[in-house]
Order: C-alpha cells, then sequence, then structure tokens
C-alpha cells in the first residue's frame, strides 16, 4: 500500500493479541478484555456452548491533549459473512450532523445552558436483534446471539433503536430535522440531547434517567468530542497537530492566506509526462485533501474555498495543485489555535449571507457559490461549491447562489423552531446579498432578455420568499463575511471576515 493510499491512523496500537501481551501495557489492554467479558456478560448478549472466549483488539481512546486514556478491546463478529435477507436486512443509522451540533452550542451558549457528556459503554452491545444470528469462536464453539455485537452489519442500526425507545420512554421527543436530536420539556426545565453513534452532548442534564436503562460514562463538562476541543468553544487544534505531523508540515514556514490573490489553478498543470505521473503519484494529495476536509466541516469555514478548488485535481494532481494545497496546510499551522468563538449577541437570531465569485474556474468558466450561517455570533452551517451552470453574468451567478443558499434558509428555520428557544425563528430569516440584481430577480418575478435562460429550479427562491421562510436584504460588498468562500482575498479582508463567522482566539 503507498503512503498516498494511507488513512490517518495511530501507527503505535498492536496489531494482534501477541503484540499486545509482549508490549509495556499488557496489563492494561488484558484488563480492557476483562471489562468487556463483564460488559457481554450484564447485556446477556448470547448462549454459549462453551465459555471460553477470545477478545479480538480494537483501539485507543485519546484526550484533547493526545494522551491515550481509555484501551479498547471488543469480540468482533465477522459481519462480511453475512446475507441479506438472511441473518440481517436493513443496516442504515443515522448519525447527528456537526451544524446541528454547532446550532444547539450556540444557543446553550445565548442562555448559559449546562453541557455535559456522557459515553455509553459497549453501545452496540445493547441493541435488540430481530433476526437469528449465529457465531462461531475462534476455537469452533458455536452461539446464538441474543444481543448485537459489534461487527454485524446491523450492529449500529439496532443500538440506534434500542437507544430511540428507551429515551422517548423518558418522555424525550424526537427532532424531526435531525433524528439524533431529543427534546424534553418538563414544567420550566429544558433538555436536548444529540446522540453521535455512541458520544451523547445533553444541553442541562438528566443523567440518572440515562444510567438506569444503559451503562454510561460520565465525562463531566463537554470538552473533547469527535476530535473536537471545546471550552465553549469549538477548536480543532489537536486534530490539526496530527494531520500536520503526517503530511511532514508540522515545522514548515507559517502561512497567512489558505489561498493567495492572484492564484490561478487548471488541468494545464496536470501532469503530462510519464515522468511526471510516476512523481505525483508517490504525493498523498488525495489523504491530504480528506485530512483536511474534516477540520473544514467542524470548525474551518475558513479553508472551505481553497480545499473546494484543490479537490478537483485528485484524480491527476501537478506539481502546482500540491503545493497549493501544502500552503493550506502552512495556513493552518499558522492558525491551529483559532477557535469558533461563541458571541454574546443581545439577541438570538440567524443571519445568512451568500455570495459568488464569477467564473472563477478557468476550465469551465463556472463560478464559486457560497454561503454562511450564523447565530450568536458564530458560524454554524457553511457551504462553497462550483455551480452546477455556466452563469454569464454577476447577477446570474448570484441570484443562482443565493436560491442554493435559501433551501438551506427552510432547513434551518424549521430545526430551530422545533427547538422552541429561537423566538426570532418565527419570522422569515434574513439572508444578505450584495448584489442588487440578484435581490430584483429574487423579489420580483420578471422576464429580462439577459435572464431569461436561467433554469426553472434556481427561481425556487421566489416561492420561499413568498411563503415568508427568508427575506432577501442588501448588504455592502465589504460587509458580506462569506467572501472568503467564494473567492481568494487579501490578508486583511479575510481575517475581518473570519473573525464576523466567528473564528478567532481565546484571550
Amino acid at each position: 500500500m503507498g503512503r498516498h493510499n494511507v488513512l490517518l491512523l495511530d501507527n503505535d496500537e498492536p496489531k494482534t493479541y501477541k503484540e499486545a501481551m509482549m508490549g509495556p501495557n499488557s496489563e492494561k489492554w488484558l484488563e480492557a478484555m476483562r471489562s468487556e467479558l463483564k460488559s457481554m456478560a450484564d447485556n446477556k448478549f448470547g448462549t454459549w456452548s462453551s465459555h471460553l472466549i477470545r477478545c479480538d483488539l480494537s483501539s485507543t481512546k485519546i484526550d484533547a491533549d493526545g494522551n491515550v486514556h481509555i484501551y479498547k478491546v471488543r469480540l468482533v463478529a465477522k459481519g462480511f459473512r453475512q446475507i441479506q435477507g438472511v441473518d440481517y436486512d436493513e443496516t442504515f443509522s443515522p448519525v447527528a450532523m456537526l451544524k446541528f451540533i454547532r446550532i444547539l452550542l450556540a444557543i446553550a451558549a445565548y442562555h448559559d445552558y449546562e453541557v455535559w457528556q456522557m459515553d455509553v459503554k459497549t453501545a452496540f452491545l445493547n441493541g435488540n436483534l430481530s433476526e437469528d444470528v449465529y457465531m462461531t469462536q475462534p476455537d469452533g464453539f458455536v452461539c446464538k446471539l441474543l444481543k448485537s455485537i459489534y461487527g454485524l452489519k446491523q450492529a449500529s442500526r439496532s443500538w440506534n433503536q434500542r437507544f430511540d425507545e428507551v429515551v422517548k420512554g423518558f418522555g424525550f421527543i424526537k427532532n424531526v430535522e435531525d433524528p439524533c436530536v431529543y427534546k424534553k420539556v418538563s414544567g420550566s426545565a429544558l433538555v436536548f440531547l444529540v446522540l453521535y453513534v455512541d458520544d451523547i452532548l445533553l444541553i442541562e442534564a438528566v443523567k440518572d434517567s440515562l444510567r438506569k436503562s444503559f451503562s454510561m460514562k460520565d465525562l463531566g463538562e463537554a470538552a473533547y468530542i469527535l476530535g473536537i476541543k471545546i471550552y465553549r468553544d469549538w477548536s480543532k487544534r489537536t486534530y490539526i497537530d496530527k494531520v500536520l505531523k503526517w503530511f511532514n508540515m508540522h515545522d514548515s514556514k507559517k502561512g497567512f492566506l489558505p489561498m493567495s490573490p492572484g492564484t490561478i489553478l487548471s488541468k494545464t498543470q496536470c501532469p503530462s509526462t510519464t515522468d511526471e505521473q510516476k512523481r505525483m503519484s508517490d504525493i498523498p494529495y488525495a489523504s491530504a485533501i480528506g485530512s483536511i476536509m474534516y477540520a473544514m466541516i467542524c470548525t474551518r469555514p475558513d479553508v472551505f474555498f481553497a480545499l473546494s478548488v484543490m479537490s478537483r485535481y485528485q484524480s491527476c494532481p501537478g506539481e502546482g495543485h500540491w503545493i497549493a494545497v501544502k500552503n493550506i496546510l502552512k495556513y493552518l499551522r499558522r492558525t491551529k489555535d483559532a477557535f469558533l468563538v461563541f458571541g454574546d449577541e443581545e439577541e438570538l437570531v440567524v443571519k445568512g449571507y451568500t455570495n459568488a465569485g464569477f467564473q472563477t474556474d478557468k476550465d469551465d468558466s463556472r463560478s464559486q457559490a457560497g454561503f454562511v450561517f450564523c447565530l450568536n455570533g458564530e458560524a454554524v452551517s457553511w457551504k462553497s461549491s462550483k455551480q452546477d451552470t455556466v452563469a454569464d453574468s454577476t447577477t446570474e451567478a448570484e441570484y443562482i447562489a443565493a436560491s442554493e443558499a435559501a433551501k438551506e434558509v427552510v432547513w434551518i428555520r424549521k430545526f430551530v423552531s422545533e427547538l422552541g428557544v429561537v423566538p426570532s425563528a418565527s419570522c422569515p430569516l434574513d439572508l444578505y446579498c450584495d448584489n442588487m440584481g440578484a435581490i430584483a430577480q429574487a423579489n420580483d418575478p420578471r422576464s429580462h432578455q439577459k435572464s431569461k435562460h436561467i433554469l426553472r429550479r434556481y427561481h425556487l427562491i421566489r416561492e420561499i420568499i413568498d411563503r415568508g421562510d427568508v427575506k432577501i436584504c442588501k448588504v455592502h460588498t465589504d460587509l458580506n463575511v462569506v467572501d472568503p468562500l467564494t473567492k481568494p482575498l487579501p490578508q486583511s479582508k479575510f481575517e475581518a471576515h473570519t473573525k464576523a463567522m466567528g473564528i478567532g482566539y481565546l484571550s
């Protein structure tokens, strides 16, 4: 396997039982095995013809500082041998989207709610199986599984259904827009619960009820979840440090921008000779893109535009494209201490911004659309992508971008309305655009010589405005904070806009 195909994993974990027993942490691995066996016994997970069970090694969990704090061992079924329709059927299991979590944390910061984190021990062992599933032990004995187990194709789904059943029994109501977000109202008390596989965030606590049904580990106030460090703010420093080290950029120069103005990239820079192709085949281009993407999705909208551009050349990257990717890593090295900082707004209001960079792609002349939505002074939802069709004017490009942003407005408004703690959600949400022509097209249906060819699906924004979901408003070009998601900017303007998105540093 070439370096460019390697995932970002810890390489110091033992791969086999023998390696674990010969290593310096053998006692910790043995203790993890005993804990796994106890969990299976407590959950009445199967009926065995023998009690001789061998556990397969899993992995370690690290804390916010990158130190190992949990040794995990799992007995894993060979789910790849299952046959659909025989011993499994549906496998889909939802997880909470990160934008939902950001919205809830913004609300928690505004109302000064307590945010707690809990972890379900051996979560998948709690799932009830509706199929008859048998499993052989390594030594040939057989058991019929009474509960789900790690490795089964339906394990995640079984666990999610079991958890959903239990929390609804406690009076929680599932959010229509995200099936992993729950709300409970008891008198004047309001509780939110977010499930991400086996990690739980609680906005205001109901810990005792959950402990009655599941073996839980109370992690206290939320500090580290999904690789994200929380100080009532969001940071990806631990993850970014790991990415920089993996791609040998931890000692590189520090960059000031993810993509400098005047940078021109195109398919003409792709390798044209066999030697160039062979040299670039050893470059971990796609792995770097994927690693940066996770940071972008979680807390770093400031690198979205640059990452979107670099992603277009993954099938055949050239030296110039790789240099541009390394510039993003250099920028992340300088800004690895940056957080998404929750503000201190007087009113809890969602504000949206939309823009488009006109014909930024030099290969097909398509424009780059972007939007960002902020709540309590912090970006909670963002997107930057190349448009599907060529626009022949800035008005057309921005009208198309506004239409895509309006669809996000519909979703956000429904989600926050159902939460019941954002009073402004009952009114149309403000969507700011800096192009008067695009605003006129959205507000007043008309047919002009230069816009009659616009695809019908982009006129959806007019219906969204008419039914009162969104109000499109004018904003000065210099105050349109979504600009960094649509084009390269000078450093002063770039930093001003990223600050307005809530990206900052702890004082």
